[in-house]
């Protein structure tokens, strides 16, 4: 009776301890799985380059470049003529779009309108009151993330980045979708 209760024990022993790796490490495989989002939909702004609608992030069966951006942010202000000529290079190819998470209350669509026109911004705008985005991709603007056309996370970046380096991983992600 003692050897079978003590076979019981490590049994549960190992049971316990299988699940519980399962619960922090996931399936067996799962390490080659690439960081994915739920799609969010987002409110888009009537400015220049952008109209009044919503938007889904990540587009659906395009690669989609996010900038993540607050109309209070310095650094943002200053990534602004990168971006437009990012967009100027490969705008046609990928969805491109700049998003806030400040709600209407602390920025009007007409003052952001105006915002977007004095950055130059000519490219789709919205808005993510609800914070999806920004919550999920980390705290602080500007952060860059780019969905390949399956909605996979292929860079994701905070801090000011240049033109260059914003065509670049466009491009990467678009090739690698082309050879799928």
């Amino acid at each position: 009776m003692r050897r079978r209760n003590v076979l019981a024990g490590v049994a549960s022993a190992g049971t316990l301890a299988g699940a519980g790796a399962l619960a922090v490490y996931g399936l067996p495989g799962d390490e080659d799985e690439e960081p994915r989002h739920d799609p969010v939909t987002i409110d888009t702004v009537e400015a220049a380059g952008s109209s009044d609608g919503t938007q889904q992030i990540p587009a659906e069966d395009s690669a989609t470049f996010v900038d993540l951006f607050a109309t209070t942010c310095g650094i943002c202000k200053e990534q602004m003529p990168a971006l437009g000529e990012a967009y100027d290079r490969v705008g046609d190819d990928v969805t491109f779009v700049s998003i806030t998470n400040e709600n209407e209350d602390q920025v009007s669509d007409a003052e952001l309108a105006d915002w977007w026109d004095e950055y130059d911004g000519h490219w789709a705008v919205g808005r993510d009151a609800t914070s999806d985005l920004i919550v999920h991709y980390g705290s602080g603007t500007p952060i860059g993330v780019l969905f390949d056309s399956d909605g996979v996370v292929r860079w994701e970046e905070s801090g000011r980045k240049e033109s260059d380096e914003i065509v670049s991983r466009i491009e990467d992600v678009l090739e690698s979708d082309t050879e799928r």
